[in-house]
């Protein structure tokens, strides 16, 4: 295994994270990790439009009773970033990646903590791998066709059912700076507390060549995972994991029924309602981790 490590001066308790790249199916994967390789695993699997960037604050703040990785799906963040033309980009092979990545570092018994795209991304690796997931963390990621606000009306609507340039010219708004501003920004209290380095760092990336046709490329795939939704779903009921919700309530791609709807097969899930977005952990960082530290250790460590 290629590795190389790059150390940041953010700390915690004397517990620095580190940027790492791996080599996993001739691809450089980047990733961050934190904490003791004695404590308990946790994957955070991240969304769109970000990379593990998205769980700069909330890695450390998790250190201290975990061993943490975030890594960057390929073509996002600081992952390699094949041409569409050598890698398909679809929900299935960036989960089939992701899961050689978690083979590579002995990633294999861990929670998992899943946030839009990650959802669909991990759904896959656990439902092959049922064995590897010791508990759940699900935040705003969705698996539910009550989940869907209007904002996805022109995939459901248009490009699912036919991918012309005509269908998808209007979904290249998605990816102009002002709109993924709104992204980090919408249904959040308190805007000043989100940092502009969110957006700007992920217009950057989806500037590079080819950017605009990969994330396309994964618009159109992700109707594929509506199909998958019935399985997941019988997943959860069959296995019942211990299983940790936060929703934010003002989504703008996933609605609060759609938060509710895992609480139909996963009735002793616990759920936090929050006063915040699609990327609640921007400023939700206090509920989030206190929530997941507190949880392990009453619902998940004192029940084994």
């Amino acid at each position: 295994m290629n590795m190389n490590r790059q150390v940041s001066n953010q700390k915690t308790e004397n517990v620095i994270t580190e940027h790492k790249t791996v080599k996993v199916d001739g691809l450089s994967v980047f990733y961050r990790e934190i904490g003791d390789q004695t404590k308990p695993k946790l994957v955070l699997l991240h969304g769109w439009p970000s990379s593990s960037h998205q769980y700069r604050n909330l890695i450390p703040a998790l250190s201290s009773h975990f061993h943490v990785v975030a890594p960057d799906y390929p073509g996002f963040g600081n992952s390699e970033f094949p041409s569409p033309d050598d890698f398909n980009y679809t929900f299935d092979r960036i989960s089939e990646v992701t899961e050689d990545f978690l083979k590579a570092i002995d990633f294999t018994h861990f929670g998992l903590y899943m946030q839009d795209y990650g959802g669909p991304v991990g759904f896959r690796i656990i439902t092959r791998h049922p064995k590897w997931l010791e508990w759940l963390i699900l935040q705003n990621t969705n698996a539910y066709e009550i989940g869907f606000t209007s904002a996805w009306d022109g995939l459901r609507n248009a490009l699912w059912k036919n991918r012309t340039p005509e269908t998808e010219a209007p979904l290249y708004g998605f990816l102009k700076i002002d709109t993924i501003k709104q992204v980090y920004l919408h249904g959040h209290k308190n805007p000043t507390a989100i940092s502009p380095d969110n957006w700007n760092m992920d217009f950057s990336f989806l500037e590079r060549p080819n950017a605009r046709r990969q994330q396309m490329d994964l618009f159109y795939d992700y109707r594929k995972n509506v199909q998958l939704y019935p399985k997941w779903q019988k997943f959860l009921r069959d296995r019942q994991p211990k299983a940790l919700i936060f929703w934010g309530q003002n989504d703008i791609f996933f609605t609060r029924e759609g938060g509710e709807a895992y609480l139909k097969d996963l009735p002793n899930a616990e759920m936090h309602r929050l006063d915040s977005g699609h990327f609640a952990v921007e400023d939700c960082l206090y509920e989030i981790p206190t929530g997941m530290v507190r949880f392990y250790l009453e619902k998940v460590v004192s029940e084994r």
